[in-house]
């Protein structure tokens, strides 16, 4: 929506003469005179924070000691949250175990033997236990109500079962391939067997070297996750506490899921809502835990219809009314015009404009109190304004195409003359061509006048 304002005109109308007394004249006139012109653009805006971070729990566990309440103002750096977690205390463990198990380089062996069989990897016990997680996960998949969840996740399961399947034989492969390459070689010439095994050492030690630098990569997320169960505020602001889904079948499922070959699980849909965070609820990973704002700068996102945008630039003056604070005036300033259409509630398009919120006033000259978060206001920015303008009132304008037409009387008869605006208020309109200072023109009934009609 747009409104423009102006201050009121501060002209003397001449009623025309030749009409009775108690039969008001339908054309009246005026004397071009100067005034202050301002013109203003309205639009509906919305209070926003200079910054808002939502910190989620990084893993499986409970909340172990909430440190805050909500409303609290906390500082940068200061401890929200600690999250009690064994399962990722336990996948740290295991990642520190498989990295001290990892093989070490090969180094290049010495031979007095004609034959070299390379021995094959025992994956027999991996196998057991990769073949244990998939059963559990199916199990837990078929305890989903969602048809469509459990058939997506049974079909997870099943491409995972197959890509591991593959893998195992892919490994026997390769290591029946340098069996029989390296017995090859050696069948040739005993000289060559040196270069050959040299080759072969090389690709092995590069195997092992990116098992190993797989092995201290695990580690190091292991420990970033256990780390980031102790959660702290990213800046000063004031805490509000999330409400995490509370876990369940859906978060344990996840959690098998992730054990499985084949790098992160499906997406498994999750209840929303549950119990504000406090010591000893259950959270799954992403469950929102608390929420900081930081007040310290507030801030106005409006809505400015397309008809008007292009009026309004960076450093543009305007003031704000909430609905909160009636009788309240608070002042603003334009720091950023978008440039993405938005649909405006009117169906039109309109631009999101950024403000920073200055401090307000009540109409005694008291100071308004801060506006929070969220809270609806109404904008009026001045985009155009002219301090000492040729003005007439803007019911002397009439539009004719592109044109902005006034009636001026000269020698006694109305002449049409084509001008050219200014900043356009809602009672004064300024002209900056056309028209000149003591000029009379028609200020009401100008649609009604026709070229050389006699006006005295």
């Amino acid at each position: 929506m747009t409104v423009r304002r102006g201050i009121p005109p501060l002209l003397v109308l001449l009623v025309l003469t030749g009409c009775s007394a108690d039969e008001p004249s339908p054309i009246q006139l005026a004397a071009v005179g100067r005034a202050p012109v301002a013109e203003v653009v309205e639009a509906p805006a919305t209070i926003g924070a200079r910054a808002t971070a939502t910190m989620r729990s990084p893993a499986q566990g409970t909340v172990g000691k909430l440190y805050v309440h909500d409303g609290e103002r906390v500082g940068k750096g200061q401890v929200l949250v600690k999250i009690s977690s064994p399962q990722a205390r336990g996948q740290l463990k295991q990642a520190r175990q498989a990295a001290k198990t990892a093989a070490p380089a090969t180094p290049r062996p010495s031979f007095g033997a004609p034959r070299l069989r390379v021995a094959s990897f025992d994956t027999a016990a991996l196998d057991r236990k990769v073949r244990g997680h998939f059963a559990k996960a199916r199990a837990e998949a078929r305890k989903i109500d969602d048809p469509t969840a459990r058939r997506q996740l049974l079909n997870a399961i099943g491409l995972a079962e197959t890509q591991h399947k593959a893998q195992r034989e892919a490994l026997a492969a390769i290591t029946a391939d340098l069996d029989r390459t390296v017995n090859g070689v050696l069948a040739q010439l005993t000289g060559q067997l040196s270069s050959g095994l040299g080759g072969l050492t090389a690709s092995m030690s590069s195997l092992r070297s990116a098992s190993a630098a797989q092995a201290k990569a695990a580690v190091k997320m292991a420990e970033d996750t256990v780390k980031s169960l102790t959660v702290k505020a990213p800046f000063a602001g004031i805490v509000t506490l999330g409400r995490p889904s509370g876990g369940g079948g859906a978060a344990g499922l996840s959690g098998l899921l992730g054990q499985l070959p084949g790098g992160q699980p499906p997406a498994v849909p999750s209840a929303s809502g549950g119990a504000p965070v406090a010591t000893g609820v259950p959270v799954s990973p992403g469950d929102p835990l608390v929420t900081v704002t930081d007040v310290s700068r507030l801030t106005l996102s409006a809505d400015i219809d397309e008809t008007d945008v292009l009026l309004v630039k960076p450093d543009t003056q305007a003031e704000v009314e909430l609905d909160a604070v009636p009788g309240a005036t608070y002042t603003a300033t334009v720091t950023g015009v978008g440039v993405q259409p938005m649909q405006a509630t009117t169906g039109g398009v309109s631009y999101p404009v950024q403000l920073s919120l200055g401090k307000g006033t009540f109409d005694d000259g008291t100071k308004a109190p801060t506006p929070k978060p969220g809270m609806s206001a109404v904008t009026r920015l001045t985009v155009r304004e002219a301090a000492d303008a040729v003005a007439v009132p803007a019911s002397a304008i009439v539009s004719s195409g592109r044109d902005s037409v006034i009636w001026v009387v000269r020698n006694g008869a109305a002449e049409r003359r084509v001008v050219k605006l200014g900043a356009q208020g809602d009672a004064l309109v300024q002209v900056v061509a056309g028209l000149t200072v003591g000029e009379r023109v028609v200020v009401k009934g100008a649609d009604a006048v026709r070229q050389g009609q006699k006006l005295p």
